[in-house]
């Protein structure tokens, strides 16, 4: 296996690793109404969530650290593009791993808190809540997708990989950049059926890649094209 081909490789298994760390990620006790009340209870749930988003940075990092190489010798502008977007996404994990802690802190001082006190601090908790959607759902998504989409004009022109997965993966993109827009406007929320059928196209188009990497690679990239 020539490097290319380990490189692609790599990153294959990079995407499947950072959508495993994604679901792991998630804090159901966040998501509750009563969320102020759970959190507390479930630290261990809030610090396993905080981990494997960090863990995520990595991974979404390395798999354009080892694409770049290749992409470069197709175009060297979009490909600097699809790496500068991963490290401003990474940028935005690391700000949604720092939020989590905090959850923690105030569902502390609320179980604390008098009748007094507990109304201000869920105004607290729901800003809190709100700004944690807008960096995971809204910042990091566009700028991981708008990237994806530099990383899929690059594949579609010099032929990576079949023109039918990029096409894929460009729709894909596209409806996950709207999707979080939508959030950002309040016409949707995070976790609902619409917001989730609008990321489940490249979703499942990312896993396909991800195997397409591991198992053959880019065509023309040192490898015999597809």
């Amino acid at each position: 296996m020539n490097a290319n081909r380990r490189a692609t490789a790599i990153a294959g298994a990079l995407v499947i690793a950072g959508m495993i760390a994604g679901g792991l990620s998630v804090v159901p006790a966040i998501e509750e109404p009563n969320f102020l009340e759970l959190v507390s209870a479930h630290e261990n749930q809030v610090i396993t969530g905080a981990l494997f988003q960090f863990l995520m940075i990595p991974a979404y990092v390395g798999f354009a650290l080892c694409l770049y190489p290749a992409l470069r010798t197709a175009s060297e502008a979009l490909s600097l593009g699809f790496l500068g977007f991963r490290l401003i996404a990474a940028a935005f994990h690391f700000v949604g791993v720092i939020l989590l802690p905090l959850f923690l802190v105030l569902s502390e001082e609320y179980a604390q808190a008098g009748a007094a006190g507990a109304p201000h601090l869920e105004v607290l908790g729901e800003l809190l809540r709100r700004a944690r959607d807008l960096v995971n759902h809204v910042a990091l998504i566009v700028s991981l997708n708008l990237g994806d989409l530099l990383l899929f004009c690059i594949l579609y022109r010099a032929r990576f990989v079949p023109r039918w997965l990029s096409v894929w993966g460009l729709l894909g993109a596209a409806s996950a950049v709207l999707a979080s827009f939508l959030v950002l406007v309040r016409l949707t929320d995070v976790v609902t059926p619409f917001y989730l059928a609008m990321n489940a196209p490249l979703a499942l188009q990312t896993l396909v890649l991800a195997i397409w990497l591991i198992a053959r690679g880019f065509a023309g990239v040192g490898v015999k094209a597809a």
